[in-house]
């Protein structure tokens, strides 16, 4: 073992980011590179409104290869996942995919995940990059007593996501599968491009697209074959940035912002991914049955700003003059030229305020100036059919 003095060479330093397979094709992008969640990642190319836009207008194309993956097999792990997540995955058909959450025994929500489940015996959970160590450690915990087996398999994955209303039209012909056959939340064994792929219509971006899991030696020409596939189509790199202007317009939840270990998927509008129906025992279902039972005590809630002032994570949201909620995620919109935002109010705020009495009562509190605010059905952006 090295002497801590001496760090070898050939390991990066524990505080330094990660790359990812496509960090040499970020490079010659010329992309703004960032440390996010312990990667190294490409924020924006040039401008992340023009990358958000290509996006809602025809296609973009984004590396998500800091995403964890684990894989839970075995003849127990459709039980062992039941008892884990708040979902139930043991009904899925291989080749589904489900959106669910792992909680803990109070409730609170450890993590959003997406389950997929690639054959009778073999499921594949994806993780947001910060909490891939949290989740692989809570499956691994609670697959005790079960006949599964949890390893993580991130380092075995890289993940391009091609996503906008041309995507289909762009990765059509170089994939070995009718993608008019693949359905949302549905993943195939394909080809793309001659490279073996698991290609699931999934994304997180308010548009049609899909994400392709690639080994990580094939990820650079899998990126590059969809590049030039999409040159004429309008297709762009896509940031961090970009995603996550794109997600908020969707009114999508990001854990640390909308979801995190002191609120249930009931604040968040997502009680629905809460399978109580389910047999036997799952961890949090009591503390989940109660909160369902009594009611959100924050509920998330859509505001348009009424100025140009953005409303940024962590302002008061202030109703009558008085702080009763905060901001979680706010940015100008690119879509809607407003600025936009999702917060956590009080219940009765939620009550009150899409009410037409409620007149000029909401507002953000922005650097000590209370700005003009309206309530708004999330999510803010629906994209056409």
């Amino acid at each position: 073992m090295p002497n801590a003095a001496e760090p070898d060479a050939e390991e990066p330093r524990a505080d330094t980011p990660r790359p990812t397979p496509l960090l040499g094709v970020h490079e010659r992008l010329g992309a703004a590179m960032t440390g996010f969640a312990g990667w190294l990642m490409p924020l924006r190319y040039r401008s992340e409104t023009a990358e958000h836009q290509a996006v809602r207008r025809a296609a973009g194309l984004f590396d998500l290869s800091h995403m964890g993956e684990i894989a839970v097999t075995g003849p127990g792990a459709a039980a062992a996942l039941d008892y884990a997540v708040t979902g139930r995955p043991s009904v899925m058909p291989p080749g589904r995919a489900r959106y669910t959450m792992i909680c803990a025994d109070d409730g609170g929500v450890l993590d959003d995940l997406i389950v997929y489940r690639l054959a009778d015996e073999e499921y594949l959970i994806v993780a947001n990059a910060a909490n891939t160590q949290v989740v692989r450690e809570a499956l691994t915990h609670r697959a005790g007593g079960h006949d599964a087996q949890v390893s993580d398999r991130t380092t075995d994955y890289a993940l391009i996501a091609i996503q906008g209303p041309a995507a289909a039209r762009i990765l059509g012909p170089l994939t070995d599968i009718p993608l008019e056959g693949v359905k949302y939340y549905a993943s195939h064994r394909a080809r793309v491009s001659g490279r073996e792929v698991l290609l699931a219509r999934t994304g997180y971006t308010g548009e049609d697209g899909f994400e392709l899991f690639t080994s990580p030696e094939d990820a650079e020409p899998v990126w590059t074959a969809l590049a030039d596939a999409g040159s004429g189509d309008g297709l762009v790199p896509a940031g961090l940035a970009a995603r996550d202007t794109l997600r908020l317009e969707a009114g999508m939840p990001l854990y640390g912002n909308e979801l995190g270990p002191e609120m249930t998927p009931f604040e968040a509008g997502l009680g629905r991914v809460v399978k109580f129906d389910k047999p036997g025992n799952f961890v949090g279902r009591a503390a989940l049955e109660a909160r369902a039972a009594e009611g959100p005590r924050r509920v998330l809630v859509g505001l348009t700003g009424a100025t140009r002032r953005v409303p940024r994570h962590g302002y008061a949201v202030l109703w009558d003059g008085q702080p009763r909620g905060a901001v979680t995620s706010g940015a100008p919109s690119p879509t809607l030229g407003v600025p936009i935002a999702m917060a956590y109010v009080d219940p009765e705020v939620a009550r009150l305020a899409p009410t037409a009495a409620a007149g000029n009562l909401l507002a953000v509190d922005i650097r000590g100036s209370a700005e003009p605010a309206r309530w708004t059905d999330l999510p803010f952006y629906h994209r056409a059919d």
